[in-house]
């Protein structure tokens, strides 16, 4: 039978793309320098394992794997040259010094959640350091502690806890799929953050790679860079391995619920005095509050839901809330007694019953078109607040807010202690959300446009002064460097950071004076001098359009 001739055509621009990759991968001087660099501290053999270059069929599945976010997995995406994914220490720091004597910017990727894709994205030649191969998990119930690697994901982390132990948890996200090493380089809160403050309050030890290639763990890499890897970002300082974590105690008995209002039946009086409890109650209970405009009846109106963890039984959270929080209604039927690991499970949107083996899967290629922004509140927002908060969400017709309650553990940990400052006088932190299912750059204005409205809405009940952002709901909006100066970085630093700012830039003057380890939303060296590649940008350009070709013919 006679291949169609459109068939033919796909099957011959199919073989030139790989025979022209394969023939840029063999002539370009950038793949064999880089191979050539890391054949001198890497047996040869291991090398062409952990290098994907674009002439290698596996590189687009590598490359998409972790992209969290669909608006940077596109065929116009800038990608990396070459992505290295270590299966060893000892690659990582190979890495980082033949990126550094190639003079280009290496990017680090843990888990791929970062909402802005910094971790992948560049507009200039760049090679990416992929750490998932680097996720081992080693629990010492001796001493309640664990050493996770930084390509280790929360699922897999409380996982291990779970085969250890049913007494003990650890306090970070609730997404099983987060990368351990983003996750706490930026801080980390989950669902505990009332009882037990955020995750970097319990890291005891790391180990990093530091700008000279040197594996280094907390002795040897000083009290400074120790305080600024846990919640200043340590993709600005360099390349964290593991991170030693302290467990904490769980009950054996937990209890969750989720209870819905709308307008119509008492919303606005829920959310008003959900202000007031959510940050004060008992250390054991954490409410988070999602706001939706939703459809009703034909009706748009908007649904205010609590999502809780108490860590313990049903029967006194029902006596709690019906004294603190009547207007909640909560009863007992409203509740789920469970497990720790069967919560974690439930917060993830998993049925109860899920065998905890679901937390093992990485979900890979598994994407959203998404945009995220966040605030902090330190007055309640009243009540005629709130009603004109309804209207502009409702006018809007798609961003939800997430308000997650601080108070507790919280409040009693100083706003020095670790980079991440938003502490005491915190009532609450807001996750602006808003996802989309259609391609394409005018839904993208369409509604990263929606999300800065109601942002710039937000203003009137949100810190002054600066005005806070945090962290890990990574947002270019806050701002972004292109020179690495000082003053660019405080723009977003102060945002991020507060006066934290000042010594996290002396740490990176420290060890990191010439910036290699940098990003859009990196910490800058008080001067710095950045080097450049001086390979032809024309190489990069032509292995770009060929990779453009190859997402085209394997989209058609």
């Amino acid at each position: 039978m006679p291949i169609p001739l459109s068939l033919s055509l796909l099957l011959s621009l199919v073989f030139f793309s790989f025979s022209f990759s394969w023939a840029a991968s063999a002539s370009d001087p950038t793949y064999q320098s880089l191979l050539q660099c890391l054949s001198q501290s890497i047996p040869s053999h291991n090398v062409s394992s952990i290098l994907f270059s674009i002439s290698n069929p596996s590189y687009p599945s590598v490359l998409q794997a972790y992209i969290r976010n669909a608006r940077f997995n596109t065929s116009s995406t800038p990608k990396p040259l070459i992505i290295i994914t270590p299966f060893e220490e000892s690659h990582v720091a190979a890495a980082v010094f033949c990126s550094q004597k190639l003079g280009f910017l290496l990017k680090i990727r843990s888990g791929g959640h970062d909402y802005e894709g910094l971790s992948y994205v560049f507009d200039k030649p760049f090679f990416v350091l992929d750490m998932f191969n680097l996720r081992s998990i080693s629990i010492d119930m001796a001493e309640e502690s664990a050493w996770v690697g930084a390509g280790a994901t929360l699922g897999e982390l409380y996982y291990n806890i779970w085969q250890k132990s049913k007494v003990h948890g650890f306090p970070a996200g609730v997404g099983p799929t987060v990368g351990v090493g983003g996750h706490i380089s930026g801080a980390g809160y989950g669902n505990m953050i009332r009882k037990y403050g955020l995750s970097v309050d319990h890291v005891v030890d790391a180990k990093i790679v530091d700008v000279k290639g040197e594996i280094l763990d907390r002795k040897g890499m000083g009290e400074d860079l120790f305080w600024a890897i846990r919640g200043g970002g340590a993709a600005s300082f360099g390349v964290v391995l593991s991170y030693k974590i302290k467990l904490v105690p769980v009950p054996e008995t937990v209890t969750v619920f989720r209870v819905e209002r709308l307008l119509a039946d008492g919303a606005t009086d829920v959310a008003l005095k959900w202000q007031s409890v959510a940050p004060k109650t008992d250390n054991n209970l954490f409410m988070r509050l999602l706001l939706q405009p939703v459809t009703r009846n034909k009706q748009k109106t908007i649904r205010v839901t609590v999502i809780a963890l108490y860590l313990g039984e049903a029967n006194s959270l029902v006596s709690l809330l019906g004294k603190d929080f009547p207007e909640l209604r909560l009863k007992k039927e409203n509740c789920t007694e469970t497990s720790w690991i069967d919560s974690v499970l439930w917060w993830a949107n998993f049925d109860l019953g899920t065998s905890p083996t679901a937390l093992l899967d990485r979900n890979l290629n598994d994407a959203n078109f998404l945009k995220r922004k966040s605030d902090y509140v330190q007055t309640p927002i009243p009540r005629d607040g709130l009603e004109s908060l309804w209207k502009k969400m409702i006018e809007l017709g798609k961003v939800g807010l997430v308000f997650n309650a601080y108070g507790g553990r919280m409040n009693q940990v100083k706003a020095t202690e670790t980079p991440f400052p938003h502490r005491a006088g915190n009532l609450y932190k807001i996750q602006y959300s808003v996802n989309w299912d259609e391609p394409g750059s005018k839904a993208e204005r369409n509604y990263t446009t929606q999300a800065k409205i109601l942002h710039d809405f937000m203003t009137q009940f949100a810190s002054k002064n600066p005005r806070s952002a945090y962290l890990n709901y990574r947002d270019i909006d806050v701002g972004a460097t292109k020179n690495w100066s000082y003053e660019e970085g405080k723009v977003y630093g102060e945002s991020y950071f507060n006066g934290n700012y000042e010594r996290l830039v002396d740490v990176k003057t420290a060890v990191d004076p010439n910036n290699f380890f940098r990003n859009e939303q990196s910490i800058p060296p008080r001067s710095s001098t950045i080097r450049e590649s001086k390979t032809v940008c024309r190489s990069w350009l032509v292995l770009m359009a060929t990779l453009e070709l190859f997402f085209f013919i394997a989209a058609a």
